[in-house]
């Protein structure tokens, strides 16, 4: 069995009684929900239309969720329901980053991720989902796609039928017959901080209550000027000299449905609250005490190994120290982000070997392992584990440090972290925070002229290269939307000023010009300012394409 559903927009009325019957059928919270209504309006009083899509999981045949989910917590069943144990779920929330459909939220009540399943329960004994049930206009079809005589099966054979986010690769099951697309694709309209009926503006699940306090205790008026400000370029929406097209785009039929979409002035009028950043500073700082962590290490590795320069011992320790401390440091910080911590176990114990935060997770695990032995061996000279522990230190220490590139692969619902350079910018920047650990403590090794040299160069280079990484990234052709937006938005929009001067001029112009004009003397200061800027160009490149509205 392959099972699937179509909604009939022909027959939609957008009464909302799928929303209402999926709730109480799964006593889901409120502010959340697995299956909702999205409105959308066209055109101007009095000529104006309305379009409804009914939102929820697309039980996809290549669901990204299943294969990011550390713990198997979300599978894929034999009759293609996607469903979940919530036993099992650590709430790490890359499900939700994976999802293009932002189909999956924490649950407020259960701390654990959540979607529609399908009523799995329901179809087991026969019965169909509570939200076709209830459908008063038999406009939700459910069904098996692989059985002739179903009726899900004939309308997709005589029936023009459209997929959210086909491109994708996900093989969504979920149809829309006489599907908008400007209410299909998130992109065409504007996401609003107020709908009709809706009061939760500030996201739902992590952070929710807090970002509430906060936008209580904010000024209303400044808030609305900086997030003006922080538009940046032309809108989709509005007339049509305001269209924005693609570079060397050709497609003529995409261009007239664009122009078609801003000439009615399509708007959303309703729409479920957004999630907003699920993966916010601590991801953030556990990417920079990683690189940190990893760094410290390469860092006499490659000066020992290639006879770069003469490392004195203290380095030795010191490398290794900063490697155990900050890679401590990391975990805490991937525990503390779950909002299952006591579950973090489950990645080493119920692991799903396809995801990266697994792999990843045994990365740093092993890491700190060989760190630790090759510490007891030089102490204890034990010469014959001293070579194992040393090689292999390396070796998991460039694995821990590139891991979240792939990691950030795996969550395809976010098209910027995407882009294949990513790998590279996370070993770089591994490189960068060693070399800078090091030259904070450069006035330490006054006595080793060479190591001090080495350092700096090192870090001259790290930086340039880093430089020509980062405007790779920013620069190259993007083949989607959500990738040129995010891009926009850091160049040009809400992320502009702490781009500007936090990454390129703080992280990188600064300590070029210190070293250029000061050589090893001011080392520490533009050693400190590498960091700053590092952590920095991590905060923008995490939080920038959560920005983009996946529904």
């Amino acid at each position: 069995m392959n099972f699937g559903f179509i909604i009939d927009n022909r027959k939609c009325i957008g009464c909302h009684a799928c929303t209402v019957a999926c709730k109480a059928e799964h006593d889901i919270a409120i502010g959340v929900n697995r299956t909702w209504v999205k409105y959308i309006e066209k055109g101007e009083f009095p000529s104006t239309r309305r379009f409804f899509s009914v939102m929820r999981c697309n039980h996809c045949a290549d669901a990204p969720c299943v294969d990011i989910c550390p713990t198997a917590a979300l599978f894929s069943r034999d009759d293609g329901i996607v469903d979940f144990d919530n036993r099992r779920c650590i709430a790490c929330k890359a499900c939700m980053q994976a999802c293009p459909y932002d189909a999956l939220y924490i649950d407020p009540d259960t701390h654990t991720a959540a979607k529609c399943n399908y009523c799995a329960h329901r179809v087991e004994i026969g019965l169909e989902p509570a939200c076709v049930v209830v459908c008063p206009e038999h406009a939700i079809i459910s069904g098996d796609m692989d059985n002739p005589d179903s009726e899900i099966s004939q309308l997709l054979a005589r029936e023009e039928v459209t997929e959210r986010k086909a491109e994708k690769g996900t093989q969504p099951k979920l149809f829309y017959i006489d599907g908008d697309e400007a209410s299909l694709n998130p992109i065409l309209t504007e996401p609003s901080n107020s709908y009709m009926w809706s009061s939760q503006s500030s996201g739902v699940g992590h952070y929710a209550k807090y970002a509430e306090k906060r936008m209580a205790e904010s000024d209303r008026e400044e808030m609305a000027a900086e997030l003006q400000e922080g538009q940046g370029g032309k809108r989709w929406v509005g007339e049509e000299s305001d269209v924005l097209v693609p570079p060397g785009d050709d497609d003529k039929k995409m261009l007239q449905k664009a122009l078609q979409v801003v000439k009615e002035r399509a708007r959303r009028v309703y729409d479920a609250p957004s999630e907003g950043v699920v993966w916010g500073w601590k991801v953030s700082a556990y990417i920079w005490t990683k690189a940190i962590a990893t760094g410290a290490f390469l860092m006499p590795f490659m000066a020992m190994t290639f006879g770069l320069a003469s490392v004195p011992e203290i380095a030795q320790w010191l490398g290794l120290s900063f490697g155990l401390v900050f890679l401590t440091a990391t975990g805490v910080l991937l525990i503390k982000d779950l909002d299952q911590p006591a579950r973090f176990i489950y990645v080493l114990l119920r692991p799903h070997w396809k995801s990266w935060l697994v792999r990843g997770g045994y990365a740093i695990a092993f890491y700190g392992f060989c760190l630790a032995l090759w510490g007891l061996a030089k102490l204890f000279s034990w010469d014959g584990l001293l070579t194992f522990a040393f090689w292999g230190s390396a070796l998991l220490a460039v694995t821990t440090a590139v891991y979240t590139a792939f990691l950030f692969a795996q969550a395809r619902g976010r098209d910027f972290w995407q882009s294949p350079t990513l790998s590279f910018h996370m070993l770089v920047h591994a490189v960068l925070a060693g070399a800078a650990v090091f030259g904070i403590f450069s006035p330490v090794f006054s006595g080793a002229p060479s190591w001090n040299y080495f350092v700096r160069l090192t870090l001259t280079t790290a930086i340039v290269i880093n430089l020509g990484i980062i405007f790779i990234e920013l620069l190259t052709a993007h083949t989607t939307e959500d990738a040129r937006r995010t891009i926009q938005m850091i160049v040009s929009g809400r992320f502009r000023m702490m781009f500007l001067a936090g990454t390129l001029l703080i992280g990188n112009g600064l300590p070029l010009l210190i070293m250029g004009v000061a050589g090893t003397t001011l080392l520490p200061l533009a050693a400190v300012a590498v960091l700053l800027g590092m952590y920095i160009t991590e905060h923008i490149w995490v939080r920038a394409p959560q920005h983009i509205p996946l529904s």
